[in-house]
C-alpha cells in the first residue's frame, strides 16, 4: 500500500509561477533569466510505501524543505498532485485539507515548535486536543507516548526546563500521540549535539519498527540519511536526481553529483551483507551422498562445499579430502563428515561485522536468514572490493582505504591469510579466486 504519492510537483515563487512552470516543462533551466519566478521544486515524483522511512536528502537550497511542506498542504504546489493514504490533498477545500491533516499526517519541526507555557504532557496531548479528544483520553494517550520516548517523570516540566534533546523528544511525542499514518520530519535532529542526535536517530528507528509509522525525513546529512532511510531521494537544484536504497545510492550513483556526495561515507557501516553477497555455487544436499558431493566439488573446481538440508537450510561444509575418504570406503553417509563450524551472518549485518568471521574462516562467509536458509556467500575478495568500491569480478587489484576501526596491518594480514588458505577457498568456474 502507498502512504504518499507525489506526482510531477512544481513550486515556483514569483510573479507569474504558471508561466515559469510552462518554461521549465519546455526545458528551461532553473536559473534561466527568462523565468518568471524562483523555482524551488521541479518535476518531483515519488511514492512512499506504508511503514517505510523515506529520506529526502540534499544541500541547502535544493528544495527539500519546500517539498515536505507541499506534502502536508502547508504550501500549495504550483503544479502537480499529492495524495496521502489515497486521499488527494492538492486543490481541495480548506476543510477537507484540515481533516486529512488531523487524521493522516503530522509533522516534527527542526526547532521543536513547542508551546512554552504548556507542560510536557500538555504539549504531547496538544494534537489530540485539536482533534477534539476528551481530556482524560488524550492525557492517557499522551502519557503512554511520553513513556515510549523516554520522558517519564518529566510530564509536569515546561519546555524551558528541558535540554534540546528532551525538547525534541516532546515534539516527537506530540506527533506520535496524534496517531496519524504519516509522520513528516524536517531536519528534526539537526539542532542537536552529535551524541544526542545519534540517540534520537536510534530511537526513531526503534519506534518506527514498533509502531509501523510511515516517516518522511528531511536531512542534509548523508550519514543520517544512510542510517535512517529504507530509501533515499537525493535532490539537487529543485530536482530529484536519484531514488534508491542506501546500498543503491552508495554502490550505483546516478551521476557525478551523487557520486561526489557519497564518496566520504564509511561504506563498512552502510553496506550490508545482502548488498554485497554473491550466489553460492558449490552446494551439496546432505542426502546426495559422497559421490554426488565429489562430482559437485569437481564441477565447481573447489575443495569445499556448503551442505544444505530441506528448504536450503545450511547444515555445514564438507572438504574434498573427507569426501574422497568416504568414496574410497564405500560409505554413503555424507553427514558423517560435515563440519558445522561455518561462519554465518544475517543479511542485514553491516560490513563492520564481517571482518572477524572473514579473517577466521578460510571459506566465504555464509549469509543466512533467521531460519538458517542459505541466501548467498561473501568471499573475502568481495568484501575487500566492496570497501574499496571496486567490482570484484574485474580481475583488477584494488587499492583499499580501510575503515577507521581497521588498520592497514589488519587488512594486510587478511590478504596474507587469504593467500595462505587458497587451497581451501572457493574457485569460480574460470579459475578466478572467490
Amino acid at each position: 500500500m502507498l502512504a504518499v504519492e507525489a506526482h510531477e510537483l512544481y513550486k515556483v515563487f514569483g510573479r507569474r509561477p504558471k508561466e515559469a512552470v510552462k518554461r521549465l516543462k519546455d526545458g528551461a533551466g532553473r536559473d534561466s533569466r527568462a523565468q518568471s519566478g524562483t523555482a524551488a521544486v521541479i518535476d518531483a515524483s515519488f511514492d512512499v510505501k506504508a511503514g517505510e522511512i523515506f529520506v529526502v536528502m540534499g544541500l541547502s537550497g535544493s528544495g527539500k524543505s519546500t517539498l515536505i511542506r507541499m506534502l502536508n498542504g502547508l504550501l500549495e504546489p504550483t503544479s502537480g498532485t499529492v495524495s496521502i493514504m489515497g486521499t488527494r490533498i492538492t486543490g481541495v477545500p480548506a476543510a477537507r485539507l484540515r481533516a486529512v491533516r488531523q487524521s493522516s499526517v503530522s509533522m516534527v519541526f527542526q526547532h521543536f515548535a513547542l508551546l512554552p507555557h504548556r507542560t510536557v504532557l500538555d504539549n504531547a496531548a496538544y494534537a489530540l486536543e485539536v482533534q477534539g479528544v476528551p481530556l482524560a483520553e488524550r492525557r492517557e494517550r499522551a502519557q503512554a507516548i511520553i513513556a515510549r520516548v523516554g520522558l517519564s517523570g518529566w510530564e509536569d516540566k515546561l519546555p524551558g526546563e528541558l535540554s534540546g534533546g528532551m525538547q525534541q523528544r516532546v515534539g516527537l511525542a506530540r506527533a506520535l500521540a496524534s496517531d496519524t499514518d504519516v509522520l513528516l520530519m524536517d531536519e528534526a535532529f539537526s539542532a542537536l549535539d552529535p551524541l544526542i542526535r545519534r540517540e534520537m536517530q536510534e530511537q526513531l528507528v526503534e519506534l518506527q519498527a514498533e509502531l509501523g509509522k510511515t516517516i518522511i525525513f528531511i536531512t542534509h546529512d548523508l550519514n543520517e540519511a544512510m542510517f535512517l532511510g529504507d530509501r533515499i531521494a537525493v535532490m539537487r537544484d529543485g530536482r530529484i536526481v536519484q531514488v534508491g536504497t542506501p546500498d543503491d545510492i552508495l554502490t550505483d550513483p546516478a551521476n557525478d553529483y551523487v557520486a561526489q556526495f557519497v564518496q566520504d561515507v564509511d561504506r563498512a557501516r552502510v553496506l550490508t551483507a545482502s548488498g554485497v553477497m554473491e550466489p553460492a555455487k558449490a552446494i551439496v544436499s546432505v542426502s546426495a551422498g559422497p559421490r554426488a558431493a565429489l562430482r559437485t566439488l569437481r564441477d565447481q573446481q573447489t575443495s569445499a562445499a556448503f551442505v544444505v538440508g530441506n528448504g536450503r537450510t545450511l547444515i555445514g561444509v564438507v572438504r574434498d579430502k573427507d569426501v574422497m575418504r568416504l568414496v574410497k570406503a564405500g560409505d554413503r553417509d555424507l553427514a558423517s563428515v560435515v563440519r558445522h563450524d561455518v561462519a554465518t551472518v544475517a543479511p542485514d549485518a553491516p560490513l563492520t561485522e564481517l571482518f572477524e568471521p572473514s579473517v577466521e574462516s578460510p571459506l566465504p562467509v555464509a549469509v543466512v536468514d533467521d531460519k538458517l536458509r542459505l541466501l548467498g556467500v561473501i568471499p573475502r575478495a568481495t568484501l575487500l572490493a566492496a570497501l574499496g568500491n571496486v567490482t570484484s569480478t574485474t580481475g583488477e587489484i584494488a587499492v583499499i582505504e580501510p575503515p577507521a576501526t581497521y588498520s592497514v596491518e589488519v587488512i594486510t594480514e587478511t590478504l596474507r591469510e587469504t593467500a595462505d588458505a587458497a587451497d581451501d577457498m572457493f574457485v569460480t568456474t574460470d579459475g578466478a579466486t572467490r
